[in-house]
């Protein structure tokens, strides 16, 4: 009797075409404060050193907020902000040199350790920091002068690249020098927005103390365009949240995506293995903010004949759908509405007109038992309309056994045999006694 695979072994074949696909990108990683003093930060470094691990050149930036506000406070300084940015005098410049400095070398140290029974063991990681950023001041805003808070002058990319082509990671802090040879305090967003930018990184990634961002149920959105990006700041600002991890990052996000950084992913630096889930599983557990969707509906061509079968066949073998031969698929493959995502066909749904009769047969509707909790099946149903409508048809009906009642829920109304086209009533099946249910498009 053939045994059934674990879970790690289940997990780590979905996980490969991940790894081949990460293999020899840039992802910069951007690590705010609150994530280093928070108790999962270790986990986060082993999972950073396991990307590293993999072949995946990383930049990581990291902030220093909390921390130099605890080091103002001990010193009874109290922060200054002028539209929500830091005012840095001198001597909340040493306050914020020292903060930086020291994270610097506790997060070296901890990408260094190859300690036996560690996730890091063996490693040996050559991290690399140095003066790659160069700033220049904020200036004076409103008559209020930010003093040694700044801003990016130029990024020394050609640098990075020949650290990362040498197997390094690149670790990037708050503080960067002017060409006047002055220290400046830079906010870690703009530092890893830029820097994705400029080194056309694959991926941006940030953390937030939520698993991403939330609706209005407390559910993560998954995905958002970057004008549902700003529409998002937006609410989160008419609330009173100017500058959380969340704001901050979204705010950098929809900056770096139009500027070519094709993904950026917000996670919770809370939750343990957030960074592997996220990189190589294909939903991922955080919110993506993407220059287009993930997913992409299409109409099908010959490629996709595997994808195809290899949804339906279980439907099949349960009954629920008609068995289509390969043969068969390669003749009406023409007829294919897929959704597709990561290279995985999720949904399909064909349309078979007749157009002397003006009406069409929506057929071999699946859905992967993964998405079928979501909306992937009305996506089809108005892609298909869409379609039928088209070709000038003004009806649409579906044969079914099992989902009578979400057709109807569509608008599909129980109709009889004789209402079929002529040919269709000729092939129908009464031993099946499929539900027959036709949909009047003119009033969708």
């Amino acid at each position: 009797m053939k045994e059934r695979s674990t879970e790690l072994v289940d997990g780590f074949r979905h996980s490969v075409p991940y790894i081949n696909a990460h293999r020899g990108k840039t992802f910069v990683i951007m690590l705010g404060g609150e994530a280093i003093a928070d108790e999962n930060f270790p986990s986060i470094i082993n999972d950073i050193g396991l990307l590293h691990s993999l072949g995946i050149r990383l930049v990581v930036v990291y902030g220093a907020r909390p921390q130099i506000d605890a080091a103002l406070e001990v010193q009874k300084v109290s922060p200054i902000y002028h539209k929500y940015t830091r005012i840095t005098d001198s001597k909340t410049l040493e306050v914020v040199k020292q903060a930086a400095g020291t994270l610097q070398l506790d997060i070296t140290a901890r990408l260094s350790m190859s300690l036996s029974n560690t996730p890091l063991q063996g490693a040996h990681i050559n991290v690399v920091s140095g003066n790659f950023v160069i700033a220049q001041p904020l200036g004076v805003d409103d008559g209020v002068d930010y003093c040694h808070s700044g801003k990016i002058r130029r990024i020394d990319e050609e640098a990075i690249h020949r650290q990362l082509d040498s197997n390094a990671i690149v670790l990037i802090g708050p503080v960067a020098v002017s060409v006047t040879g002055e220290s400046f305090n830079l906010t870690s967003e703009e530092v890893a927005t830029q820097l994705a930018i400029k080194l056309k990184a694959q991926k941006l990634i940030g953390f937030c103390s939520f698993q991403g961002v939330v609706d209005e149920e407390g559910h993560i959105v998954s995905e958002l365009l970057p004008n549902q990006a700003e529409d998002k700041i937006r609410e989160l600002q008419t609330e009173g949240d100017y500058h959380s991890g969340t704001v901050r990052f979204l705010r950098g996000a929809v900056k770096a995506c139009r500027r070519g950084v094709e993904r950026s992913h917000l996670l919770s630096y809370q939750s343990d293995g957030a960074l592997i889930q996220e990189l190589f599983s294909r939903d991922g557990i955080g919110t993506q903010i993407v220059m287009e969707s993930a997913e992409k509906v299409r109409r099908a061509n010959i490629n996709d004949i595997g994808g195809i079968l290899e949804l339906i066949r279980p439907l099949e073998q349960q009954g629920i759908l008609v068995r289509r031969s390969r043969e068969q698929l390669e003749i009406e493959i023409d007829q294919f509405t897929i959704i597709e995502r990561d290279n995985m066909t999720i949904a399909c749904a064909a349309l078979y007109p007749y157009p002397s009769e003006k009406i069409g047969e929506m057929a071999c509707v699946a859905v992967h038992p993964d998405y079928r909790s979501s909306c992937r099946g009305e996506v089809l149903l108005q892609r298909i309309s869409a379609h039928a409508k088209q070709l000038g048809l003004e009806k649409l009906f579906v044969l079914t056994t099992r989902s009578i009642h979400w057709f109807q829920e569509k608008g599909f109304e129980p109709a009889e045999i004789d209402k079929l086209p002529i040919e269709k009533q000729a092939l129908y099946n009464y031993q099946r006694r499929s539900k027959i249910l036709i949909l009047d498009l003119h009033k969708e």
